[in-house]
């Protein structure tokens, strides 16, 4: 793309917005993606996401915000599903298949329940960072901010229970409430990209830019940079994709994210050496 043509993107304030609240929500979920994918918690984005949604219809069906309902069903099914791991040795995988349908469940039922057709709930399904209002980058920027500070306050006790809980636990770091609180992050991260890419597709940009960076990766650093770099890479790139031929942003840079992984995965030097990532 030439100079002329992204300055006349960039006279937009709605592409302005919307270039800032890309860079920040790719950041934040493949930066927080490392430690999903590198621990398994991919589940618990996908169940997360869906709960998220119907915290989003409530808030529009009975008239309050509908992202602080978001972060309540975000933050509710992760400490639900802690809990049950922690104290009733269910397997993560089995409460979130229950909380997966039944908050998709409540979500048409919230929906169902609507007087009015209402469109503005659809953007949180499918995601449209185009209409990002100032409003809206001012609560991504202070939750973006909040969640990179505790990566980064946190970074090394991450990275331990992300390889070895029991034996993060053994050494004295108290694994069980990092544990609680990289899923608050998670749910958090889920919840800053609703309006952005939609329930429906968060969860590639929480995976897929960690997945595409482990691939070159050979240790825990190199793959966070990695997975930022292609976190706003492709967060980028969709989002002027979406604008120039008029496509969904949400599903552009999710197709995006899908190309990049898939040649990370063709290029891989892993594919080679079979070199995991480590610490």
């Amino acid at each position: 793309m030439n100079q002329a043509k992204m300055s006349e993107i960039l006279s937009y304030g709605f592409m302005q917005r919307a270039f800032i609240a890309s860079a920040l929500i790719g950041v934040v979920c493949s930066l927080v993606g490392v430690f999903v994918v590198l621990k398994g918690l991919t589940f618990i984005g996908a169940g997360t996401a869906h709960a998220a949604f119907a915290g989003v219809a409530l808030g529009f069906l009975i008239g309050v915000s509908p992202f602080a309902m978001a972060v309540l069903f975000g933050l509710a099914t992760v400490w639900i599903t802690g809990f049950l791991k922690q104290k009733a040795r269910m397997k993560p995988d089995i409460s979130l298949g229950i909380f997966y349908t039944l908050t998709m469940a409540l979500a048409i039922l919230f929906l169902g329940l609507m007087p009015a057709y209402n469109p503005e709930v659809l953007g949180y399904l499918f995601g449209s960072i185009l209409s990002v209002t100032a409003a809206d980058l001012k609560i991504i920027l202070i939750l973006s901010i909040s969640i990179l500070a505790a990566l980064i306050l946190f970074f090394k006790e991450f990275h331990f229970i992300s390889f070895d809980q029991d034996m993060a636990e053994a050494s004295g770091i108290p694994a069980k409430i990092l544990y609680f609180l990289l899923l608050n992050l998670i749910s958090l991260s889920i919840v800053v990209s609703l309006k952005a890419v939609g329930s429906m597709l968060v969860l590639a940009l929480l995976v897929i830019p960690a997945a595409s960076a482990e691939q070159w990766a050979t240790h825990i650093r190199s793959m966070m940079w990695g997975s930022a770099a292609i976190g706003v890479f492709s967060s980028w790139g969709g989002m002027i994709l979406s604008y120039r031929f008029d496509l969904p942003s949400g599903a552009t840079i999710v197709l995006l994210l899908t190309a990049v992984f898939s040649l990370s995965v063709l290029f891989s030097p892993k594919r080679r050496i079979k070199k995991p990532v480590t610490g």
